[in-house]
């Protein structure tokens, strides 16, 4: 439900409006160097406040509650937790009995019989995945030199994202994006066949992240207009390097050395400012419906560093893996 792992466990907890967010991670080894600073950079990656995104400011401070003693995971598990204190709650009493449209509001309602927490998109939202960024921090840590870097490709359908943001926020509407995710130094042999592919389980992470709807390795889709011949990457050393990288750095579900390359689409906002229509749960009514609070026009700008710790998270944890076979790489 809220853990994601074998060896490398990751558990995430908490509210958008509730008192805190957070994660915890078990099975961290012991001896991995972190302090407070080591968050600094990808907090301020995913931090709002530029043009098109919400004005909710957090201060996203890092409080380690347990598994860090002198500077070093103690091997203990390592819990980390952010409290929520730029928050709205008055924004979203009118939306117990009013789903809105592309939200979790209804699900929710539904499977949790509306004892779920509806402020600001609950345990649903967004704001969660600042315990998954947290956690990608350690596990950047536990792959070097593997690196993982993603970066917004278009946004609204367009390589001109500034142009495509001022559009989206003068029109009161949203617009989604694609991200592309690269990870370099990969060892090969990572991942096992079928259920555990590093597809399957990297896909598995990333459509955990809120608001990502497809993922694609290597050409992707555009694979079905080729030809085999086209598609195959030629071996031309015995390191595994290949000619071409249509496979994305994976065969058989399995790395094969080379860079491995994605990308995911993320959707528009659900939350926009123009008026849509609804059902009222309670009176059966279609009604109007305005949506209050902060929201991004385009959550696609800071996704590329959750996307970056979703694949760090999975990595360490098909290493952590290979280690306990007793495979242990080398770059």
């Amino acid at each position: 439900m809220n853990s994601f792992g074998k060896l490398f466990r990751t558990s995430i907890f908490g509210e958008s409006h509730g008192e805190s967010v957070g994660v915890v991670i078990d099975g961290c080894p012991a001896g991995v160097p972190l302090n407070q600073s080591d968050f600094t950079a990808d907090f301020a990656r995913r931090k709002s406040g530029s043009k098109g995104t919400t004005p909710r400011q957090e201060p996203d401070k890092p409080r380690v509650m347990s598994g860090v003693f002198n500077g070093h995971t103690t091997g203990a598990p390592v819990m980390i937790l952010f409290e929520n204190t730029d928050t709205r709650s008055r924004d979203y009493r009118h939306l117990v009995d009013v789903p809105r449209p592309g939200h979790a509001d209804f699900t929710s309602r539904q499977k949790f019989g509306g004892f779920q927490d509806y402020r600001g998109g609950g345990h649903f939202s967004g704001r969660l995945t600042l315990g998954l960024v947290a956690a990608g921090v350690i596990a950047k840590k536990l792959i070097d030199p593997m690196h993982v870097n993603a970066a917004v490709l278009e946004v609204g359908g367009s390589a001109d994202i500034e142009a495509a943001i001022d559009r989206a926020v003068a029109s009161g509407d949203s617009i989604g994006g694609i991200i592309e995710c690269r990870v370099n130094n990969v060892p090969v042999a990572l991942g096992e066949p079928f259920f555990d592919s590093v597809e399957s389980v990297l896909s598995h992470m990333i459509f955990s992240i809120p608001a990502i709807k497809g993922v694609e390795f290597g050409s992707g889709f555009r694979a079905a207009s080729m030809t085999g011949s086209e598609h195959n990457d030629n071996f031309i050393a015995t390191d595994g390097t290949t000619g071409t990288n249509h496979a994305g750095g994976i065969n058989g579900g399995i790395t094969n050395g080379n860079e491995m390359v994605f990308r995911v689409a993320v959707k528009p906002t659900s939350s926009i400012h123009l008026p849509q229509h609804t059902i009222n749960m309670k009176s059966g009514d279609m009604e109007s419906l305005a949506i209050e609070g902060r929201h991004d026009t385009c959550i696609a700008l800071r996704v590329p560093v959750v996307v970056e710790a979703a694949t760090a998270i999975v990595m360490a944890d098909f290493m952590l893996r290979a280690q306990q076979a007793g495979r242990i790489f080398e770059n």
